[in-house]
């Protein structure tokens, strides 16, 4: 699981290559290779908000209302590049939506940065992609990852993302015609925009030798990164379901309690002398403040 965990920025470090490939086209071990190259860390959006150790909000909240408010005007773009530039200082690189679609607002900021799309065969890209799809929408994941820092807003990312693509693409992924279109629209899309002497093309599967010809590095003396995105997502996702389950496991089991223990003591209070309704109070308050203790602390390790 090491591909899926936050990176954190590198001070001083500059944005070299905005990866403009969609997603399930082997972003996470560009990402792995890239920072091999470019010695510092890949903002992978998808990773760095979702993932291990990803519990600063803005992250997310930022991705949301980037992807929400496409199409821009020229204010609203305006503060999109400011959120973005405070957010990706630190960053050699960037992958994966919203990041990946923004390109031309990417490349604005950062004029010599090089576009790098990573491709796979469109059929097999197709297929992975659908199945990414249902994969990152479970039912009720507003309702099941509602203790969860950052992936509590799973509902609203997705949302927003829908928008954007719908929005640059004028179609919706939901079979296999429409994620073609997808395809087909971002290509063209890309060779409209770009500066063809920017824009580069990269399957994972040739290794280092064409990436390295790109960014005019030597080959490294290490195997190219293979990351199983799909392997490592699913598990994940079963990981943060399970952490959910069991926060609302512990909020069903503390919230009982205090409502049983309230209805003894309510019946205890109506039946006691004075003294012994002085000490309960004292018992209960104390009892009160050793869970407001625990609690923080459970949820750490949950």
């Amino acid at each position: 699981m090491a591909s899926l965990h936050f990176r954190e920025p590198k001070p001083g470090a500059k944005l070299q290559v905005i990866g403009a490939g969609l997603p399930r086209t082997g972003t996470n071990s560009f990402c792995a290779a890239l920072e091999i190259l470019l010695d510092g860390p890949c903002y992978h959006a998808g990773v760095q908000w979702g993932a291990n150790g990803a519990t600063d909000e803005r992250h997310i909240k930022t991705m949301i209302s980037a992807a929400g408010q496409y199409p821009y005007d020229a204010s609203t773009r305006a503060a999109v590049q400011e959120d973005l530039a405070r957010l990706l200082n630190g960053y050699v690189a960037v992958a994966d939506p919203p990041l990946s679609i923004l390109y031309a607002e990417l490349l604005q900021m950062s004029p010599d940065a090089k576009v790098i799309v990573t491709v796979r065969e469109r059929e097999t890209w197709t297929k992975s992609m659908l199945d990414i799809i249902k994969t990152s929408q479970p039912a009720l994941a507003g309702l099941l990852f509602f203790w969860l820092p950052s992936v509590r807003w799973l509902p609203k990312f997705a949302t927003a993302l829908t928008n954007l693509f719908y929005q640059k693409h004028g179609v919706e992924m939901k079979d296999p015609q429409t994620c073609i279109a997808v395809w087909d629209r971002h290509k063209t899309q890309l060779e409209e925009t770009v500066p063809k002497r920017q824009l580069f093309y990269f399957n994972v599967k040739d290794g280092w030798e064409p990436l390295c010809e790109i960014l005019d590095r030597p080959i490294p003396d290490v195997p190219f990164p293979r990351l199983n995105d799909a392997r490592d997502l699913e598990y994940h996702f079963k990981n943060l379901a399970a952490r959910g389950l069991a926060r609302w496991a512990l909020f069903v089991v503390v919230f009982s309690a205090i409502l049983c223990g309230s209805a003894l003591l309510a019946h205890a209070l109506l039946s006691s002398p004075p003294a012994l309704v002085h000490n309960s109070y004292d018992l209960i308050s104390r009892v009160g403040a050793g869970m407001l203790i625990a609690i923080p602390i459970l949820l750490l390790y949950i």
